[in-house]
């Protein structure tokens, strides 16, 4: 072989040994731009606009108006009434005469009920509709983490497949240099049609393996504009963040235990549950209720000689229930069997939440020995790509010999990408796997989500449609 092919063949070899760090660069190391943006400035913007949280979040405002309806039941019902109308009046007299008339009567008034017993039934509706906002915070806690977590998985997914495009244009054009070089071979007779037809099939693989990423990349486009709610633009690494992370399995494991939003809200759920029990009992107690009416009509009656009627009235009233069909004793045993219900699925979350837990931690520590397991393929591969180019400039290996070694570094640093996009996404379940996956615990820069705010608004309203965001 020439002086000059040994030197083509050298600095072929450099050339995809600086590829290689080229993409190890990019997808490791930050890059320092204007336009840059980083995985923490996606979860903001994920927490601000994303429309299944926004909508968990109107989901909750309205349980927060639970509680005003529940409370009513301590306060007045006043109604007021107005009848007014066309009456013809038509009287036969003992002397057998008929006498008529036209009145116009009418009648206004108003009253005022107070019930003062229902049984504790509004005392344990409040309690019940509170119980409800605190589940529901917790739900929408909850909601929060997986939004957080797939817009992780949605960067991470674009990131790697920008860079697997970048991996892939790169071994193209390798593929096509090492075609071109076999075909001048095959003209300077140094090699078969064999070998050309070999760098071409490969060529021809190389191109199908870079559509097939530019084609993923998209997809990963579309999924982050509709998570994140913005198109990506120059996306930058990100780093595990294990340090966020309870240290051993068995913490993990406690901490999700107490802290996790699914755990809590099904705690809630029970308490719920139980009090409703209650609630249905009230129905088998008394009541007593006060009620006030005042009320003027005119013409009412034409059969007196008054013209006008005014009333007014306080009556006490107890209503003692003997029997209603079996209603409210069904009721009270369905209250009974959801109750058995709700603390049989609280284990059941329990128990899901610390499998999450395990299978969140093994993840991650796998995720870390698969990245260092591909970190050493690739330098591998790398050096085993340098040394078949010598030894085929040497003449001791083929073309697919060198092929094959370019096809084997293509395929490491594929993985490699593979592995660091694992290794980011895993650290982040298994911080939503122990419930720390918030604004709080990321430290992130935006205004927290207080759903508190909305609760302490409606909680005492006694009037008004308007929601308190003006709507």
């Amino acid at each position: 072989m020439s002086i000059e092919r040994k030197l083509r063949f050298r600095e072929q070899s450099l050339d995809g040994i600086r590829s290689g760090l080229a993409l190890m660069i990019l997808f490791f190391c930050p890059i320092e731009s204007a336009a840059a943006e980083t995985l923490t400035d996606a979860l903001v913007k994920a927490y601000q606009s994303n429309p299944q949280l926004n909508a968990e979040r109107a989901r909750q405002r309205g349980t927060d108006e639970n509680l005003p309806q529940a409370l009513a039941g301590y306060r007045p019902q006043v109604v007021a009434s107005l009848s007014a109308g066309l009456q013809a009046v038509r009287d036969l007299l003992p002397d057998n005469t008929v006498q008529g008339a036209t009145l116009h009567p009418w009648t206004i008034g108003v009253t005022v009920t107070q019930v003062l017993f229902n049984g504790f039934k509004t005392a344990n509706s409040v309690r019940v509709a509170e119980l409800q906002v605190r589940s529901g915070r917790e739900a929408l806690r909850n909601v929060g983490q997986g939004v957080l977590l797939d817009a992780v998985t949605a960067y991470m997914n674009v990131l790697a497949n920008q860079t697997l495009v970048e991996a892939q244009r790169t071994n193209v054009a390798v593929l096509r240099e090492i075609q071109a070089t076999t075909k001048r071979r095959l003209d300077a007779g140094d090699v078969t049609p064999t070998d050309t037809a070999q760098a071409e099939a490969r060529l021809s693989r190389g191109l199908a393996d870079l559509n097939a990423a530019e084609v993923a990349l998209a997809t990963s486009k579309a999924t982050y504009t509709q998570v994140i709610g913005e198109a990506p633009s120059q996306l930058t690494p990100a780093a595990p963040v294990d340090r966020l992370s309870p240290a051993t399995l068995a913490a993990a494991k406690e901490t999700a235990s107490h802290e996790h939003p699914a755990v809590l809200g099904a705690g809630f759920d029970v308490d719920v549950a139980q009090i409703t029990i209650k609630v249905a009992e009230s129905s088998l107690l008394p009541t007593v209720a006060v009620q006030a009416s005042a009320s003027r009509s005119k013409q009412s009656d034409t059969s007196l000689s008054t013209f006008g009627t005014d009333q007014a009235s306080i009556l006490g009233q107890i209503n003692v229930p003997i029997y209603d069909g079996g209603t409210a004793a069904s009721q009270t045993r369905q209250a009974k069997e959801l109750a058995s219900q709700s603390r049989i699925v609280l284990e059941q979350v329990r128990n899901q939440s610390r499998t999450a837990v395990v299978s969140a931690w093994v993840s991650n520590e796998g995720a870390k020995v698969a990245l260092t397991a591909a970190e050493s393929e690739v330098r591998a591969a790398s050096i085993a790509l340098q040394g078949v180019r010598r030894e085929a400039q040497g003449g001791q290996r083929t073309t697919i010999d060198v092929l094959n070694a370019q096809q084997e570094l293509t395929n490491a640093r594929s993985r490699l990408i593979q592995a660091q996009r694992d290794r980011v996404i895993a650290s982040y379940t298994l911080l939503s796997a122990v419930g720390r996956l918030d604004v709080h615990t990321l430290n992130l820069n935006t205004p927290d989500y207080l759903p508190e705010v909305h609760y302490h608004q409606v909680r005492d309203a006694w009037h008004g449609v308007r929601s308190p965001s003006g709507r």
